[in-house]
């Protein structure tokens, strides 16, 4: 289909769909939409007849039963329908069917308003259940809501309104205020701040300008900016978002699958035991068929699996529902249950400890140089470079208000440095191990390795700056440990967890680093296999290990750990397909948070399970034991799948 393009007038006002979408950690309880669920409407009719039915009973009976027909018709026509198509596609039974043949057989037998009251109880149960599932989607995949249709496009000097995925790379953009920014790119002109709550959970928006990135998705604030595409449409970060709403939709914990097993053996059986109480009692123990069938029919009800099927899933979309409100995204409940059982997190250390932007903390310069000159000189010929060493030194120049220089002859010599020609001289950047392969000619070796066993020891990395033989500097660089990170090591280890430090950087680095942030144990020196190796041995010495990283070469160790986490800001592509988990926000303090949110969510189900399974148990044992009239039967069955229901929604708080 051929894209179509028009002029946009430099007045058009600005669509209200645009402005101030809703941000989905701003959702709160609406019993509206409690109300406009489509089963919570067929429940609450179902009872409203079943009340009416009942006052009407003495004036009519007749009238009675045919309201009564309404109320099951009405309550219990989506259930029955579900457990046909179960019946007849997977030639299976599930609990829908049971319910259904329960209430239909209290009817046959005179119990029409007990029946009545089964299914109006079981609907409203699946109303509950089926809101919670509705909201937890909601609250992850609301953000699909947020995906921009169109873009404005500058081109020869005219605003062009064209389709997202016509957008190419480096198309320039011109996003006004209150719209939302359509592509992931970069700001080259304009201020403003950005609410990026759809993607981080950030509440606060943030401050952009000149050379910021933005992401699709996001609500431009004030300021009209414009923006330089970095992402085609498919590979944004709002468009990986979706990807993986859409597998978070689809996984099912383990837990859930054994249940759904159980379910389907566990319903035969009952079968089987309602048909043998109906049809031995009266030989066995010569009770009467009136007897037989409404004790049968009680058995029915009460030995339906209903709470037991729902004690998992509305807690553990809730639990993914709370966690995606917090900028906090699992793939799956299958991830949430396995990081219930965290022993260890394993932290890459550069962008998850650490900023991964390192700064230049010492510029020595030797006593024959003029230190702001030597640092001209240095950040010109670095300025060809885009390692990230290379952009520090940079930065660290224009932070001083230093004009580089322009630079003849550079080129990088790979695996050691840079070297450049500035008016005829000769320089060097690079490691500091030439100092130990090559001899110098200078009466202050001694003390520059000196100074460079002083500055490596602090946990920095040392360059060494060289005008053509002669030692003319030395530059120290570190990356900086992020603000959070003691606070997060110090809130996992309160919860009992081990935290461990993979980085391919030196042991001298990596203790500072160590040092400042607390962690347990530490691998330094590592390549991306060996990063996966000692995965591996943290498994099986420790049991279940979340592994959290940025970059590509943390992919391996990512999907060989029990729990992937991905940094979403930050974080490679590479790094977010493999990840099970994925922290939009890049706060690594949230992590003890949500592995205390998933032990929790653990805890409930625990306690739904052991608690439905009590109730059936007790209500049978009753029923033979003692006999218990229907109508409480059936308030005891679906008020016990109802009560674990709302011990689910309970994490949504």
């Amino acid at each position: 289909m051929q894209a179509t393009s028009k002029r946009i007038p430099h007045d058009t006002t600005f669509a209200k769909s645009a402005k101030h979408p809703q941000s989905p950690n701003r959702r709160k309880f609406d019993l509206r939409a409690v109300l406009s669920n489509s089963e919570m409407q067929a429940a609450l009719s179902s009872g409203v007849l079943m009340l009416i039915a009942w006052a009407v009973s003495d004036w009519s009976e007749i009238l009675s039963v045919l309201i009564y027909v309404i109320s099951y018709t009405v309550g219990g026509w989506m259930k029955a329908k579900e457990g046909v198509e179960t019946l007849i596609k997977e030639r299976d039974l599930d609990v829908n069917l049971l319910m259904i043949a329960a209430a239909l057989g209290a009817a046959s037998i005179g119990y029409w308003n007990e029946g009545a009251m089964l299914i109006f109880i079981f609907a409203l149960s699946g109303a509950l259940e089926s809101y919670t599932m509705e909201r937890s989607k909601k609250d992850i995949s609301s953000l699909m809501a947020l995906k921009p249709a169109t873009a404005l496009r500058l081109e020869r000097g005219a605003m062009n309104e064209v389709a997202i995925d016509q957008l190419a790379l480096g198309d320039l953009l011109l996003v006004r205020p209150g719209e939302l920014i359509p592509a992931d790119g970069k700001v080259c002109r304009g201020e403003s701040s950005v609410d990026q709550a759809s993607i981080t959970g950030e509440s606060i928006p943030v401050d952009k300008s000149a050379g910021h990135e933005v992401f699709a998705g996001t609500v431009n604030g004030e300021g009209p900016l414009y923006i330089e595409v970095t992402k085609t449409a498919e590979n944004t970060l709002f468009a990986k978002i979706i990807r993986m709403v859409e597998d978070a939709e689809t996984e099912v914990p383990d837990s859930q699958r054994f249940i759904k097993r159980l379910e389907a053996v566990y319903a035969r059986v009952v079968v089987g035991a309602t048909l043998a109480l109906i049809l031995l009692p009266p030989f066995l123990l010569e009770w009467n068929w009136s007897t037989t069938f409404y004790k049968a029919m009680v058995f029915l009800v009460v030995a339906s699996p209903c709470a037991l099927v729902s004690s998992i899933m509305p807690a553990m979309l809730s639990a993914i529902s709370k966690s995606a409100r917090r900028g906090i995204l699992f793939k799956g409940g299958i991830h949430l249950e396995n990081m219930a059982r965290t022993s260890v997190v394993a932290f890459d250390k550069t962008g998850t400890l650490t900023e991964g932007a390192p700064q230049v903390t010492d510029f020595i310069a030797g006593g024959e140089y003029d230190r702001d000159e030597l640092l001209t000189i240095c950040a010109s010929i670095e300025n060809m470079s885009r390692h990230p060493l290379a952009e520090a030194i940079v930065r660290k120049a224009e932070d001083e208000f230093l004009v580089l220089r322009a630079v003849q002859e550079s080129k990088s010599v790979t695996g050691w440095g840079i070297e450049g020609r500035i008016d005829g001289r000769h320089w060097r950047i690079g490691k500091t191990n030439i100092l130990d392969t090559i001899h110098f000619p200078d009466s202050a070796l001694e003390h520059w390795r000196e100074v460079r066993g002083r500055l490596e020891g602090e946990g920095k990395t040392v360059s060494v700056i060289l005008e053509d033989d002669k030692i003319a500097g030395m530059i120290a660089l570190q990356d900086t440990v992020r603000p959070q990170a003691e606070a997060a090591v110090r809130k996992l280890q309160q919860l009992g967890i081990k935290v461990a430090m993979l980085t391919g950087d030196r042991a001298a680095t990596a203790s500072v680093i160590a040092g400042s942030t607390g962690v347990d144990l530490v691998y330094s020196d590592l390549l991306p296999e060996d990063k996966v190796m000692h995965i591996k041995h943290l498994r099986k010495q420790y049991g279940h290990v979340v592994m959290v990283g940025d970059g590509v070469n943390d992919a391996p160790a990512l999907a060989t750990a029990t729990v992937g986490m991905g940094m979403g800001m930050k974080g490679s592509g590479a790094a977010l397909e493999i990840a099970d988990v994925v922290l939009m926000n890049d706060n690594i303090e949230e992590i003890a948070a949500t592995i205390a949110l998933a032990r929790r969510t653990q805890r409930i189900v625990k306690q739904n399970m052991i608690f439905a399974a009590s109730v059936i148990t007790l209500l049978i044992v009753s029923n033979f034991l003692q006999g218990i009239a229907l109508p409480f039967g059936v308030i005891g069955h679906e008020g016990s799948t109802i009560l674990v229901i709302l011990n689910g929604l309970r994490l949504l708080r």
